[in-house]
């Protein structure tokens, strides 16, 4: 099953397990478990700790194909109901090592959280193995699992159990069911996951956030521009501090990065770990799962209003708050948001095998969601509301290359319809005929650029007419000792790495800032007080 390169990498891992691991499978006759079988057998044969054990299930509980992952004795290790490859062959090396008994990379408060639930969660989660979401999802559920009894989590495969798929109606990924009813969609992390099944603890989070001392940079945002703010910040030597509604932002919902300068080719999810591991190498406070509600900038002190309840201070602040996806804000679209409506063609087009399904916008972000796409659905219909495509015109060759895309120009989205379940079509006007066309079709993709998160700066800091943050050349705002970076403000070009670069100008602006105004209004600068020593 595994290659050479993998098998060996496999061994290299499972080097650091101490423990004895039992996986236990449940197979058939079909395909897909002549490869589950193959698999494991690999696995067995990389680790002298690890044991594998067949049977084979009519009417059990458990899905067929599965494995799950115990230790001796033990019976709520994670489940894989599907092949564990792609995007989540890590979830598998990751549940293996923890299950083995390799420490996790997570702080011990929140082991202790998880430690602490003291109700039966059932989770079950499907993926899809090209969506780069959906592992952060699994690896989180995994971990609780492992580390409390009273909780259990299965990975399942979507395009292997067709039929649940069709059941449950589900129709974006990663979706997550808690004890048979649906619990969320959407990439999460395992704190987000914890806040939700353990009520108190945002409160707890808020009371310990509020009792902070004021921080001399206190940056707002998690993505790029706030991470390289962090590290500017904290490498003069100040208190910074960084308060995010998710760390790594939009670069999380990113699939491939190849324009990264010095990194040839990555992935949002490691490149958004790989920002976070470098902030925490410095002594930076790091309070994640917070959203800003309010800015009140004040004389001496600025302060950061969070929804939780809980207010931050700085004696300077950095927004970086980023920004997100644009929506169509067309009749059905919130209605049927996941339900056909969807935002990321990597994620969810295996969902659409054989489909019908339209990519609205005709950007570079647009036109790559076509042609991913038409490799996986049955056919594509591209909908670009200007004359013309706007993507780079090597990929508008390769479009035009495919004989299953469909491109419509001078088209107007105006409606997403469907069955009250889940997509059935979406109307568009023809902008010159002023016609109305539907075109039938099961998934509409969205891809038409980007907001800011900027409506809670509203009527505090000066904004351009699109909602961007208006900054000077040092990343200066309107409000003395305010910063701003990244795809917030007026910068143009949004990129990744545009805005680090933002970030960093900020941080040091925000440090030049922090100098000028700390300097004693009496103090006498050195060259004056040399020349007045000089005798007469």
């Amino acid at each position: 099953m595994l290659d050479a390169s993998l098998k060996a990498q496999l061994a290299a891992y499972l080097q650091r397990i101490t423990q004895p691991v039992e996986i236990t499978a449940l197979l058939d006759d079909t395909p897909a478990s002549g490869e589950m079988q193959a698999l494991l057998r690999d696995i067995a044969e990389a680790s002298p700790l690890v044991r594998v054990s067949e049977s084979v299930q009519s009417n059990g509980p458990h899905r067929t194909p599965s494995f799950s992952i115990n230790r001796p004795g033990e019976s709520h290790g994670p489940r894989f109901a599907g092949l564990p490859m792609g995007h989540e062959f890590t979830s598998l090396v990751l549940a293996l090592l923890q299950v083995g008994g390799y420490p996790p990379k997570v702080e011990q408060d929140v082991l202790e959280q998880i430690r602490a639930i003291d109700t039966d969660l059932e989770f079950e989660v499907y993926v899809s193995l090209t969506c780069h979401n959906c592992p952060d999802v699994v690896q989180a559920l995994n971990l609780m699992a492992v580390q409390n009894p009273r909780i259990k989590a299965t990975m399942i495969e979507g395009s292997l159990f067709q039929d649940e798929i069709e059941q449950r109606q589900i129709m974006g990924v990663p979706t997550v069911f808690l004890n048979g009813t649906l619990f969320d969609t959407g990439r999460m992390s395992l704190e987000e996951i914890l806040a939700k099944v353990d009520t108190g603890a945002a409160e707890r989070e808020a009371k310990k956030i509020a009792a902070k001392d004021p921080f001399d940079v206190l940056i707002v945002g998690g993505g790029p521009a706030g991470a390289a703010a962090a590290v500017y910040a904290a490498r003069k030597g100040i208190r910074t501090g960084i308060a995010s509604e998710r760390f790594g932002g939009q670069v999380l919902d990113t699939l491939g990065i190849e324009n990264f300068v010095s990194v040839k080719e990555t992935e949002g999810p490691k490149f958004a770990l790989a920002l976070e591991e470098h902030v925490r190498h410095y002594d930076v406070d790091i309070m994640n799962l917070q959203r800003a509600k309010a800015l009140k900038p004040g004389k001496d002190l600025i302060e950061v209003e969070l929804e939780s309840g809980a207010t931050l201070r700085g004696r300077s602040v950095i927004l970086t708050t980023g920004a997100r996806w644009r929506q169509l804000g067309v009749p059905g679209e919130q209605q049927y948001r996941n339900k056909g409506v969807a935002y990321c063609p990597h994620c969810d087009g295996p969902l659409f095998k054989g489909k019908r399904v339209a990519v609205v916008g005709g950007g570079n972000s647009g036109v790559e969601a076509a042609i991913d796409l038409a490799g996986i659905v049955g056919h594509v219909t591209l909908i670009e509301f200007g004359e013309q495509l706007r993507a780079d015109a090597v990929l508008q060759r390769k479009l035009a290359s495919l004989p299953n895309v469909t491109t419509l120009r001078n088209a107007q989205t105006t409606e997403v319809t469907g069955d009250g379940q889940k997509v059935n079509g979406l109307v568009y006007k023809d902008r010159v005929s002023g016609q109305e066309h539907r075109v039938e079709l099961e998934g509409v993709f969205v891809q038409i650029g980007l907001v800011p998160n900027t409506e809670w700066l509203k009527g505090t800091v000066e904004l351009s007419k699109h909602g961007e943050i208006v900054v000077d050349a040092r990343g200066q705002t309107s409000v003395p000792g305010v910063f701003a970076a990244g795809d917030a403000t007026t910068t143009p070009f949004k990129q990744i790495i545009i805005a680090a670069g933002d970030g960093a100008k900020a941080a040091l602006g925000a440090f030049d800032h922090l100098i000028r105004t700390s300097a004693p209004a009496d103090a006498t600068p050195a060259a004056q007080t040399a020349e007045e020593a000089v005798p007469a």
